[in-house]
């Protein structure tokens, strides 16, 4: 399964990624995610490692596969048979403004039984993430 969503925001890069790599309070952005845990001390970075509660599906533990600082990550959580990649892109504009990709994509054996299971809430999930990471950037662009 792949699935990406692609959100404009008007706040700078820097606040943006600020929110982006603050895992642990991504909670206060969407209710796609209950709670986050990070596993790893000292900066967030490659190598990375979080436990991400989300409702209606298992906790899963995230390890930081890529890291760009102040432009992308991509993290990776594995479980029996499935393989998930989430990617998070920031792409900066002239005008000071913001485009944020954030991917889903799901391999290995069981993959084509999750994302029949559980497809559609995941779609949804990542949706609801831009939306919130747009709300909270911009809210914070206002104060």
């Amino acid at each position: 399964m792949h699935h990406e969503v692609t959100v404009e925001i008007n706040a700078p890069r820097e606040t943006v990624w600020a929110l982006l790599e603050d895992v642990e309070r991504w909670p206060e952005m969407t209710a796609s995610i209950k709670r986050v845990e990070r596993l790893t001390e000292g900066p967030f970075g490659e190598g990375s490692r979080a436990r991400v509660h989300q409702p209606g599906l298992p906790a899963a533990v995230w390890t930081v596969t890529d890291f760009a600082p102040g432009r992308a990550f991509t993290w990776t959580a594995r479980t029996p048979g499935v393989t998930t990649v989430a990617s998070h892109d920031i792409t900066s504009h002239p005008d000071g403004t913001v485009s944020v990709r954030l991917g889903l994509d799901q391999s290995g054996p069981l993959a084509f039984l999750v994302a029949l299971l559980a497809g559609r809430r995941a779609r949804r999930y990542v949706a609801m993430e831009a939306a919130g990471l747009k709300q909270k950037a911009e809210l914070q662009q206002t104060k």
